[in-house]
């Protein structure tokens, strides 16, 4: 019973080795063939069953020798799919534009536009790394728009470069944060103030605001004394500013506690002054003497 049951095992696994070495066979001889017809009528049924890979290896024949020919535009239209269902976005965006550029009276001349920037807006990285992509992207997508801006697509690629903008606008914020924390102040300041210029609608202007009184705060504070009072000013400006804008803010209690300290440091960096400017005017004087005094 048990001899019987191992033969019908090892048979079944035989089976199934001959079947697959037979597909493969079949797969390569297809390959193989100079018979670009049915080579092309067997990609897109490899393509149809979502065997992008072996799809992929006919379709990269087939698209030189069918150049200049009637099929070749469904062919690189098959050919740009291939590359984007196996998720190598940067080939197909490639081959989607074009595909445009080449053949752009084409009903699906738009569809590759569109897919060409979408391609893009796949490959934009997280807001932490390099954003090229992610601008390049806007870009295609705002192209897209401007070429066909009667597209049931016009409002998708709207969303998508929203999406993108909010990347870059959190990018933006996480800099300009990035100076504060490592307590370079001034770049903070200008940062800060750049990324509000650049996204003025942005979901970080409140706690931009905020953080930019603080770190004006502390570049006051770090300064030298006969720049202090100046910069302290500034720091109450952005605050009178910053409890206009935002009286019920959540940000206006530490707010108001900068502005009293930024009062404060005034006046003592004032008395600080006072009591050393004459120290220094005499010191000037007796080093202006001995520069002027002859040599003996």
């Amino acid at each position: 019973m048990f001899k019987n049951k191992r033969l019908l095992a090892v048979s079944i696994s035989l089976l199934l080795i001959v079947s697959i070495a037979g597909c493969k066979s079949n797969f390569e001889k297809i390959r193989a063939s100079t018979d670009i017809a049915k080579k092309y009528q067997e990609a897109v049924i490899l393509y149809n069953k979502k065997s992008y890979s072996k799809a992929l290896i006919l379709f990269d024949d087939l698209v030189q020798r069918y150049r200049g020919r009637t099929e070749a535009e469904d062919l690189y239209y098959y050919y740009a799919y291939t590359n984007y269902n196996l998720k190598d976005y940067t080939t197909a965006r490639y081959h989607f534009k074009t595909f445009s550029d080449t053949y752009p009276n084409s009903p699906k001349a738009e569809e590759c536009r569109y897919m060409a920037a979408y391609c893009y807006y796949l490959e934009s990285p997280i807001y932490s790394l390099d954003q090229e992509n992610t601008i390049k992207a806007i870009e295609s997508l705002q192209l897209f728009i401007n070429l066909y801006p009667k597209s049931e697509r016009v409002a998708e690629a709207s969303k998508l470069i929203d999406n993108l903008r909010s990347k870059l606008e959190t990018k933006s914020y996480a800099n300009a944060k990035l100076f504060l924390d490592i307590g370079d102040y001034r770049s903070a300041v200008i940062a800060f103030r750049n990324s509000m210029r650049d996204f003025p609608d942005t979901k970080y202007a409140e706690e931009m605001e905020f953080l930019t009184i603080k770190a004006q705060y502390l570049y006051a504070k770090n300064s030298i004394e006969y720049k202090q009072e100046e910069r302290y000013n500034e720091a109450i400006a952005l605050y009178n500013e910053f409890s206009e804008n935002y009286p019920s803010s959540k940000y206006l209690k530490e707010a108001q506690s900068l502005k009293k300290d930024s009062d404060k440091s005034i006046v003592e960096v004032r008395k600080l002054l006072a009591t050393s400017l004459p120290k220094v005017k005499e010191q000037e004087v007796k080093e202006e003497e001995i520069k002027n005094s002859p040599n003996e």
